[in-house]
């Protein structure tokens, strides 16, 4: 007797979303996530705790292209990475499911359009509560509805950033985001990019769907359980799947969900007599064509003006997204950063606490992101066991490119001084594309629903799928592909 219809390996934004649009079906649905809840403790608003300490970092260390052993930026809690996100819930443009021009190469494009994304992304919207504004981003594709609820609003700083910007010619917008800010402040009065969410105050994985697919009986989530391997049986059907601790689970359907660099690491370590290259990976793309966005830190100085933003991370800038390259090409997405502190300067960068303390009082946070192109070279893979990373960082140009220009603009609205300074490869920004979506089993590893060529019972719902990183947010994608792919599996009666 199977222990479940579906199980689903992940409680992040792909499976929680997945547990939440397959809750009313009545399926007996099993979420298996390695970690255990996030509690609130004396350490979730102390920004030496997360950025100088690393208190909320695992004990976990994965090898670089180089064989050169480092800790990534990765977590393991119930709600996955999006416990720590910032909460941008951007669609990705029209444009980016179409093959695009970079200065770095042109993208493969994918299997299915916009159009055909958008009644999800209108879902997704809806189960995580955006907050937003439509129609003052010329980048924006069309949309079938409104956003849930409106913007945050700005903070004085950004406000007057947001008119700076618009006087000199620019496109500011207001940021999609999944945020009750009354509810986040409450507890303590920070910004919310990257520090970790104990009281419901972001409308991460686990506040925004999966505390909703647990009201139903039907869906059970076990935490503490890590899977070390899916299991095949005849017809090369996933049977279940084996937890380290070497209890086995049976399922009709798995949906695996455990995030870009886990779900390929469990995939290879899977392999078996039938599949001796790993599951779902005839094609040999398992691991293949990683990748993680080109981000920098650009900070707009004014000296004898202090910023006493709380949280700051309600504008974009998208006037460079599909174009600004010397021949036109896109550069990349801007969007505030949660403020920083003189503590979180300190600890990603070179400068004295009295310096840092300065920086951060005068100090509007800026973050610049272009997309990082697909490349087979860039891969996941395992050596004796050990999660191996090679990243071949692409489209380098255009994200120089794209600072440059922030730069030009900033100073042109009025702050003379600007820094920047890029993300180092420690810090995760949005890793994606690990078991792409494609058209055949030849060149891809899922078909557009999400569903394994090689298993027929095998679903991916996370950002591994992604045939390409664009230059926005992944979330709000990743949860659309999971109502799709929640929609196939009923549409379909599997597992019922």
């Amino acid at each position: 007797m199977s222990d479940a219809q579906v199980i689903i390996i992940g409680s992040g934004m792909g499976g929680a979303t997945m547990a939440a649009s397959l809750a009313a079906s009545g399926r007996r649905v099993l979420i298996l996530e390695r970690g255990d809840y996030l509690r609130a403790s004396a350490h979730d608003r102390d920004d030496g705790s997360i950025f100088r300490d690393g208190h909320y970092r695992p004990e976990e260390e994965w090898l670089d292209g180089n064989g050169a052993p480092f800790n990534p930026g990765n977590y393991y809690f119930v709600g996955g990475n999006s416990k720590f996100y910032g909460a941008v819930l951007i669609r990705f443009r029209r444009e980016d499911f179409s093959p695009l021009k970079h200065i770095g190469g042109t993208t493969p494009g994918w299997p299915i359009t916009y159009e055909e994304m958008e009644p999800y992304y209108c879902m997704a919207e809806q189960m995580y509560s955006v907050r937003g504004k439509a129609g003052d981003d010329p980048t924006e594709p069309p949309r079938s509805a409104d956003y849930p609820f409106g913007p945050l609003p700005d903070e004085p700083a950004i406000a007057e950033l947001r008119k700076r910007l618009s006087s000199v010619g620019f496109h500011p917008s207001f940021l999609p985001l999944g945020v009750d800010l009354d509810r986040w402040l409450s507890r303590a009065k920070t910004p919310w990019d990257a520090f970790p969410d104990t009281n419901g105050g972001k409308l991460d994985a686990e506040t925004g769907a999966l505390n909703a697919a647990l009201k139903h009986e039907n869906v059970t989530l076990r935490t503490n359980a890590r899977v070390q391997r899916l299991l095949t049986g005849e017809g090369n059907r996933i049977t279940g799947v084996e937890l380290s601790c070497g209890e086995v689970l049976l399922a009709p359907t798995v949906v695996l969900a455990a995030g870009a660099v886990q779900s390929a690491a469990l995939l290879l370590a899977s392999a078996n007599d039938a599949n001796p290259s790993g599951l779902a990976n005839r094609s040999d793309q398992v691991g293949r064509n990683f990748m993680n966005h080109n981000c920098s830190a650009v900070l707009a100085l004014r000296p004898f003006k202090r910023n006493d933003s709380i949280y700051q991370k309600t504008l974009m800038l998208n006037d460079f997204y599909l174009t600004g390259g010397r021949n036109g090409e896109p550069l990349g997405n801007v969007q505030m950063l949660g403020k920083i502190s003189g503590t979180i300067l300190q600890a990603s960068s070179p400068l004295p606490g009295p310096v840092a303390n300065w920086v951060a009082r005068h100090s509007l946070d800026i973050y610049a992101m272009s997309e990082d192109l697909p490349d087979p070279q860039s891969r996941v893979t395992l050596e004796n066991g050990q999660i191996k990373l090679d990243w071949k960082r692409s489209n380098w140009d255009a994200h120089l490119a794209l600072v440059a220009k922030l730069k030009r603009v900033l100073r042109k609205a009025g702050y003379p001084f600007v820094l920047a300074r890029p993300f180092d490869r420690r810090t995760p920004s949005h890793q994606c594309g690990t078991a792409k979506m494609g058209l055949g089993p030849v060149t891809s590893v899922v078909d557009a629903n999400c569903r394994s060529h090689d298993h027929s019972n095998l679903y991916i719902t996370d950002a591994s799928v992604l045939p390409t990183s664009a230059a926005v947010n992944p979330a709000l994608t990743i949860a659309a592909l999971s109502i799709r792919a929640a929609e196939h599996i009923q549409a379909n009666n599997e597992a019922a």
